[in-house]
């Protein structure tokens, strides 16, 4: 009897929590004092979908309520007018903030931390270094350097033996081998075939899980879980611990290599075969270390992340969509892969480049963009702002929008970058925000569709790719787009 009364109250606990903390109409219930936060918590593992659900019903924003004690009040939107407001018609008004500082407070002074003076400062430093005329070859050696001594010896092994191979992880290491050797002249060699095993990357993907985690929840929560050494916090700090160790040793190094006059009185046209923090030390040397970190850490999330995420997806929906993939390879086919020659080689894989917009159109590597106004606003939405509001866009949920994309938006369809002439079609950087916008556009989107065309063509030419029956893939709970489980396949030789 006291069985079927247990079991009666569980059902009954699982009928009045959805009821209570649920959707009611398609809306979150705004709870006294709790506000949303419940339905946010519950809903915290299919984010993604339920941010489409709700800004589909409330014409693209909406107003998250958080618990009355926390200050956190979120507007969500995926309003073009609204982005094109924030991002540049009133730039000065919308600085990352201090809450976001807080979240991301590992990340210190970097690019992606830092308003006003010091983003100037860092966005004139990288400009200086990613527009040199010889850059674009610079990062082409290297990164053919990487293809030729790391990722096709990898690819064949796994081809000779049969292997099961992890594609995301094997991009990872692609992407954070070259990154380092291109920002401090280092590579960690992660893509041997032993695949070592990457402190420093593993403790990347650590970070940027415990970001999301900070997010979602009061910070009042998670700065007590911080005291405390708890839960994702004392796997954060652990992260923290060994990226600091592993950039500051080759800090250290590279402080020793610049000892010798020769190097640092190197000519101005050699610069461009110099990493970028030798040139961070040649224009400043009396630099602060940890200034210089905070530079390097910014720019390995940047290099290592984007890249590798948008190749996984990319063969994700390549494998997914055979008649597409059928086109890109009788592209691809067409060409004559040379690293002397691959700037104009680029320019004819148009249907790749299509492509590999799609994907980041439907997988944006960074998920979630967010903005905190300095005076109150109004938006052209109607929507009124303040210095206590967080304003987030979710690019994952904008890819998604029948009333930005067309009602085909679920669809995985280079064409929509095509135009009738066989050229690349111009999409205003509001709609597809996967580079940023405004003044903060990334200066890393050429060279990243540089890497990503490299690496995707010559996977393409040479090899046959078969998804492994029965894995899953799914989005991992991060602000990067992972995937949770990888993405495991089987490569042949073609």
């Amino acid at each position: 009897m006291w069985q079927f009364q247990l079991t009666f109250l569980f059902f009954l606990f699982l009928i009045l929590y959805h009821y209570l903390f649920g959707y009611k109409n398609g809306f979150p219930t705004n709870w006294p004092l709790l506000g949303m936060l419940p339905a946010l918590l519950k809903n915290v593992h299919r984010i993604h979908e339920a941010v489409i659900d709700i800004l589909e019903l409330e014409n693209l924003t909406f107003l998250f309520k958080g618990p009355w004690f926390t200050n956190m009040d979120i507007l969500a939107t995926a309003n073009l007018a609204n982005v094109h407001h924030i991002m540049s018609k009133n730039f000065a008004n919308y600085p990352k903030g201090n809450k976001l500082k807080d979240i991301l407070d590992v990340l210190g002074d970097g690019i992606f931390n830092t308003d006003f003076m010091v983003w100037e400062y860092h966005r004139k430093m990288a400009k200086s270094f990613l527009t040199h005329p010889n850059f674009n070859q610079f990062l082409v050696n290297k990164t053919w350097e990487k293809v030729d001594n790391g990722l096709i010896p990898l690819l064949d092994h796994a081809s000779n033996y049969a292997k099961e191979m992890d594609l995301q992880d094997l991009f990872a290491r692609f992407t954070f081998d070259t990154i380092c050797t291109i920002i401090i002249d280092h590579d960690p060699m992660s893509l041997s075939s032993n695949l070592p095993r990457v402190p420093s990357s593993k403790a990347l993907d650590d970070i940027e899980e415990v970001f999301f985690y900070r997010h979602v929840v009061p910070t009042s929560i998670w700065k007590f879980q911080r005291w405390l050494n708890i839960g994702g916090e004392k796997k954060y700090k652990k992260a923290c611990q060994i990226l600091d160790s592993f950039i500051y040793k080759c800090i250290n190094i590279k402080k020793e290599q610049l000892g010798n006059e020769n190097l640092s009185k190197q000519k101005e046209d050699d610069k461009v075969s110099i990493d970028l923090l030798t040139l961070y030390a040649q224009k400043n040397e009396n630099y602060n270390d940890k200034f210089i970190r905070d530079t390097i850490l910014n720019m390995f999330i940047a290099g290592r992340d984007t890249t590798s995420t948008t190749l996984s997806w990319f063969f994700y929906l390549f494998l997914k969509n055979p008649k597409i993939a059928s086109k890109i390879k009788e592209e691809v086919d067409s060409v004559t892969l040379n690293r002397n020659n691959f700037k104009e080689v680029s320019l004819k894989l148009v249907y790749l480049h299509g492509a590999l917009c799609e994907t980041l159109r439907l997988y944006p590597p960074v998920v979630f963009q967010a903005k905190s106004p300095i005076k109150p606003d109004i938006l052209p939405s109607g929507h009124h702002v303040n210095p206590n509001m967080q304003i987030i866009f979710d690019m994952y949920a904008m890819g998604r929008m029948k009333s930005i994309w067309g009602d085909d938006c679920n669809e995985f369809k280079p064409e929509r970058w095509i135009t009738e002439k066989g050229r690349i079609k111009h999409e205003p950087s509001y709609k597809f925000l996967a580079f940023n916008a405004g003044p903060r556009t990334c200066l890393g989107k050429d060279m990243a569709f540089t890497q990503m065309k490299i690496v995707a063509a010559t996977i393409i030419q040479n090899y046959v790719i078969e998804a492994v029956e029965g894995h899953h893939v799914v989005p991992n709970l991060s602000i990067i787009l992972h995937m949770k489980f990888g993405f495991k396949v089987r490569i042949y030789r073609s």
